[in-house]
């Protein structure tokens, strides 16, 4: 067989078929069969170099962590990252791969016009970071029980998908040859299993989350519920890709409250507050008076007196890129909408901060 010159218009749309094959999945959210879960992960470390490890199933990542200590000290594959893992599959895989597929990918001939093609289909359009999330919300919640590392050594299923959809890809739609076994490793490590923790003779298989929700954009969104849920109850809230907090996850956005602007630190929570509440019902519900104004920037004054003794002053700006509403709380003493950009950008005149901004 000669070498690929060009795509044709009906292999590029198998891409896109092929990438959603795999993204449902990557998400799917049944659970999985223990005896096919341990099967695909005992021949993945067989494949590099591994003895058979033992496997342990729990219902979700939280449990792992939970666990952990009573698991025992496990020696962790590798120094750097669970991504090392994956890496050294595929690259043991590609090495594989015949060499008119490693011609077709890597010559000079062929590669601009390879990833030109995977510029129009990056990655397969599973959501954004979810595992990141959860890895995030772990790290925070056990940090105190945790090797630090702990939850980096893992095979992510997402990147998994990534690399069963790109080897679907070369030998059902390019027609490359391959070997048989060592395709179906990958093919089933995504099929079978959820997250995997990867120790030197133990492995640890994570059950799949029995909900997922995204909006549009394929970002972790639910309003007023879980955008992960596990079977044991482990949850994780998000609104439009914002990790939330329980405490504002589990209530629905037209139930937020206004004054919690007031007290929240964090900026992108209150980023995603001002979003979901909205601007005019914020000012509605906080009774907030126009003081001043200048370039975009409003200088408000809030007189509830069950809120705090004082007045309370907040800034509001709009991002003129993003369109997105900030407002943060000033000093009470600000005259001016000047005078509040000055404080919030430490005594830098409004003048000066545009023009380097």
């Amino acid at each position: 067989m000669s070498l690929i010159e060009k795509l044709t218009p009906e292999q590029e749309a198998l891409i896109v078929v092929y990438r959603e094959k795999w993204r449902k999945i990557a998400l799917s959210n049944e659970r999985i069969d223990r005896e096919k879960a341990a099967e695909a992960v005992k021949a993945a470390y067989k494949t590099i170099g591994f003895e058979e490890p033992k496997i342990i199933f729990c219902d979700s990542p939280d449990v792992v962590c939970e666990n952990y200590l009573k698991f025992g000290q496990f020696t962790l594959i590798f120094e750097e990252s669970g991504r090392v893992f994956i890496c050294e599959v595929s690259k043991q895989l590609q090495e594989k791969l015949s060499d008119e597929a490693h011609d077709f990918l890597y010559s000079k001939k062929y590669y601009k016009q390879f990833y030109a093609l995977c510029c129009k289909f990056p990655y397969i359009p599973i959501v954004d970071n979810w595992y990141d999330q959860i890895y995030d919300q772990l790290s925070i919640k056990w940090r105190k029980n945790l090797n630090e590392n702990l939850l980096y050594y893992t095979l992510n299923i997402e990147e998994f998908a990534d690399l069963a959809c790109s080897l679907d890809i070369y030998f059902s739609i390019l027609d490359f040859s391959y070997i048989e076994d060592k395709y179906k490793i990958v093919q089933s490590i995504i099929k079978e299993c959820g997250i995997i923790f990867t120790f030197e003779k133990i492995a640890i298989i994570c059950d799949r989350p029995i909900h997922l929700r995204f909006d549009n954009e394929n970002r972790l969104h639910a309003e007023g519920e879980p955008a992960i849920e596990y079977a044991d109850g482990y949850s994780l809230y998000s609104y439009h890709g914002v990790t939330l907090p329980e405490k504002y996850g589990k209530i629905h956005p037209q139930e937020w409250q206004a004054q919690w602007l007031l007290t929240e630190t964090n900026a992108e929570l209150r980023r995603v507050l001002i979003q979901g509440i909205g601007y005019s019902r914020i000012c509605q519900d906080l009774q907030a008076i126009e003081l001043d104004n200048w370039a975009g920037y409003t200088l408000l004054r809030i007189d509830n007196d069950f809120i705090d003794i004082e007045p309370i002053l907040l800034l509001k700006m709009t991002c003129p890129s993003t369109g997105f509403i900030h407002v943060l709380r000033v000093p009470p003493n600000m005259v001016s909408a000047r005078d509040a950009i000055r404080w919030i950008n430490w005594g830098l005149e409004p003048d000066d901060f545009i023009i380097e901004t």
